[in-house]
């Protein structure tokens, strides 16, 4: 499961690209977590200067604007774990035993 982290203090587009997340997540069956940072410190540790903003593996992928439907399903289909990671499989790193990737 990926975090999706949205900055914001709480502001009508803030509390909207949180509620567009989770809707795109629910309707793609996508597990995320949502962690919502509304301390402006915490906020200015990514570097925005203007929220909302979107960070995905700690790097900002919006800043300053509530995010397209399109982009939203972009990106969360693009933090999909494999089946690796969602397995924990060891065959997914070819040993001896097993030269192929069960993915």
């Amino acid at each position: 499961m990926k975090t999706i982290k949205v900055l914001g203090t709480g502001c009508p587009s803030c509390i909207t690209t949180e509620e567009l997340i989770k809707k795109v997540a629910n309707e793609q069956n996508i597990a995320v977590n949502i962690i919502k940072v509304d301390d402006i410190q915490d906020i200015m540790a990514y570097d925005v200067m203007s929220t909302p903003a979107v960070v995905i593996d700690e790097k900002v992928i919006v800043k300053g604007r509530v995010p397209h439907i399109d982009e939203v399903k972009d990106f969360l289909n693009s933090t999909k774990e494999s089946c690796c990671e969602e397995n924990d499989n060891s065959c997914c790193t070819p040993s001896d035993e097993n030269k192929e990737s069960c993915c």
